[in-house]
């Protein structure tokens, strides 16, 4: 509050300069576009990526299925493993929806002894793949892409703002600059005419 009063004196100032008054109504307008427009661009921005993820949820909840897998034969536990996770890995075998039969090592998260049932998640193909997404994770992931596009405007409006204020540095040192040529010869001489 106290800068937009400050805003105010400055108006009828005599030493204001007009670029400071430009860059005066810059920061106003950059303050009220990043309190008044970037909430709604989050806004905007969360419930395009919800519907996004939303559709990715259906897709993936359509073509991933949840199968019984019979442990063949254990392995010792997995190390820290970004591809597999940590955990037990056990080869085990199961059956596709489309009844053909699969084997490949499953990450487990208990140990599991040969014979022992597994719940896994296959593709379309029978082939192995990660749990599907819930809209519960969509929705986090939303939210943060909200959060996100509300900072990219906020940094948008701030970047075009300093951009503008850097113009009018450059134009207010030239005037400067054109003055001081202007009045610097004769600068403090005393014989110097009126």
């Amino acid at each position: 509050m106290r800068s937009i009063a400050g805003l105010w004196r400055w108006r009828r100032n005599p030493l204001c300069r007009g670029t400071d008054r430009i860059e005066g109504w810059l920061t106003l307008g950059a303050v009220l576009l990043i309190t008044l427009a970037t909430p709604t661009a989050a806004l905007c921005g969360g419930r395009a990526a919800h519907q996004a993820l939303l559709e990715t949820v259906r897709d993936q909840h359509r073509q991933r299925q949840q199968v019984w897998a019979t442990v063949a034969e254990t392995a010792p536990p997995a190390d820290s493993d970004p591809e597999h996770g940590s955990g037990y890995r056990v080869a085990a075998t199961w059956t596709a929806v489309d009844g053909r039969t699969h084997s490949g090592t499953v990450t487990t998260d208990r140990a599991a002894e040969p014979g022992d049932r597994l719940r896994v998640w296959t593709d379309a193909r029978g082939e192995l793949t990660s749990r599907p997404m819930d809209a519960a994770t969509a929705a986090t992931h939303s939210v943060l892409a909200g959060i996100g596009t509300a900072g990219v405007a906020a940094g948008l409006v701030e970047a075009v703002r300093r951009l503008a204020v850097r113009r009018l540095m450059s134009r207010r040192y030239a005037r400067w600059e054109e003055e001081w040529a202007r009045v610097g010869p004769d600068w403090g001489r005393a014989d110097r005419a009126n």
